[in-house]
């Protein structure tokens, strides 16, 4: 991926020419505290991943700034700051309404924990570059002059579009286990290939991930599933075995037969990934979670009938009950559990709209997670055999029923079936039943009409 020669030695030119006439504010602030640091007689370069995205091209998100200074020197500088991690040199400062993380220079002890350095050293730039994950964030720019300081080949494996880890590949990963993930992120963030070397010592380390919180591997997992290349990034989970320590129910999802005439394009591993790669650019985490997990039961339901037929029966609900318990292992909230287990249950029920009474069709299309699971089906139908009869028939619907709420305020309360004599209790909820089905359907429409179709069918004389 080589560079246009007008940005070979000046990414300040290169911001002007990707962003507009004038710099973006983002980054005017972040110069703005970088001469700060320098005006105090203080070295202060722009690191990592923003000098990376803006040799790529994009605007960076952020700017991480390293610098000379001690901690206590940063403080001095930007009364206020916060010391989240002033132990390892790293002071959070807000300016303009941004904020920016200022790290000393340094160089890490040894890491007991799989994650964090047990003790760490302030030196200078280059020994600094030389403790970072991989060298297309081991780059550091002078803010002033646009100058790219480099001293882990970070700029050769940008032009070259290779991810690579600084120095021994094993030891990047095992002083800091996420790395592991991240080198996949990564690769779908920029489209590079993986060093052969970082490759195979991923591949090998790969259990180093147990020793990473599940909140951690979540936070990763969801920019993975979340990217529009979500599809390689599950493949390359599966293929570095680092699936295996996140959902390794997923994996018996390979080699799992599904019925040849619903299912030409394969086994459900084939299907799952399939439809991961239909799914549109923005779609939500949930909705990509619940196309992950939405066969996830059909392994441990897979059985063959008399005739020879695949099926799968009760995958649904099983499904459902194993998305809750990995998604909880994950650590995810309640909420997403919920929702994604929810539409796993009922990705199944799409095949019966078009027989739905129009009331359960109502609620069934009123469901918060309705519009997901419509995209769920849809994805999962282009993915398999092709019919879409039924998101037709919804569409049609949703027009038909465009004119008011799918459900509307009840006509009648329970303060109304009191005045009518009705003692609360079970018979409460089945005359209130009775009265928003016939609402649904139609059938009623007015207060004083409900309240005459209760006393005929529930009052007796």
């Amino acid at each position: 991926m080589p560079f246009p020669s007008d940005f070979e030695n000046n990414i300040c030119a290169r911001a002007r020419l990707c962003f507009g006439n004038s710099m973006q504010p983002l980054r005017q602030t972040a110069e703005s505290v970088a001469r700060r640091l320098t005006g105090a007689g203080h070295q202060a370069l722009f690191a990592g991943g923003c000098v990376r995205d803006a040799l790529l091209g994009r605007e960076p998100d952020d700017y991480d700034i390293a610098t000379s200074a001690r901690p206590e020197e940063i403080l001095h500088l930007f009364p206020g700051s916060d010391e989240v991690g002033a132990h390892f040199g790293v002071i959070i400062v807000r300016e303009n309404g941004y904020q920016f993380q200022i790290a000393t220079f340094r160089s890490d002890g040894t890491y007991l924990d799989g994650r964090h350095p047990d003790s760490v050293t302030f030196t200078n730039a280059e020994e600094d570059a030389g403790r970072r994950d991989f060298t297309i964030n081991g780059l550091f720019e002078d803010p002033m002059s646009g100058e790219i300081l480099d001293y882990v080949g970070g700029r050769k494996d940008l032009e070259a579009g290779v991810l690579r880890t600084i120095g021994i590949p094993r030891a990047r990963f095992e002083e800091d286990s996420l790395r592991l993930l991240r080198a996949l992120r990564f690769v779908l963030y920029t489209g590079f290939k993986i060093d052969p070397a970082t490759w195979e010592a991923l591949r090998a380390d790969a259990s180093l991930l147990q020793r990473v919180s599940p909140e951690r591997i979540r936070d990763e997992f969801d920019k993975i599933i979340t990217h529009s290349s979500r599809r390689l990034g599950v493949e390359l989970l599966v293929e570095s075995g680092l699936m295996e320590f996140i959902v390794p129910e997923f994996l018996a999802l390979k080699g799992c037969e599904q019925p040849p005439q619903f299912h030409p394009e394969g086994d459900v591993y084939v299907h799952t990934l399939i439809m991961l790669d239909l799914l549109g650019e923005s779609s939500s985490l949930e909705l990509a979670l619940s196309v992950m997990l939405h066969d996830i039961a059909k392994p441990p339901t897979f059985t063959v009938d008399e005739t020879g037929r695949i099926r799968n029966s009760g995958h649904d609900r099983l499904g459902a009950h194993m998305a809750e318990e990995i998604l909880r292992r994950l650590r995810y909230s309640n909420q997403i559990i919920d929702d994604v287990s929810s539409m796993v249950a009922n990705h199944m029920n799409f095949m019966n709209v078009q027989r739905m009474r129009t009331a359960k069709l109502k609620r069934f299309m009123a469901r918060t997670t309705y519009e997901n699971e419509l995209e769920l089906h849809r994805v999962d139908c282009s993915s398999s055999h092709g019919m879409l009869d039924n998101i037709e028939f919804l569409q049609t619907k949703a027009d038909e029923f465009a004119s008011e709420p799918l459900i509307p305020p009840p006509l009648v309360s329970g303060h109304d079936l009191i005045s009518l004599g009705f003692n609360p209790g079970p018979l409460f909820s089945e005359i209130l039943e009775f009265v928003q089905i016939e609402q649904l359907e139609g059938r009623l429409h007015e207060r004083d009409t409900a309240l005459a179709a209760i006393r005929e069918k529930f009052v007796s004389d």
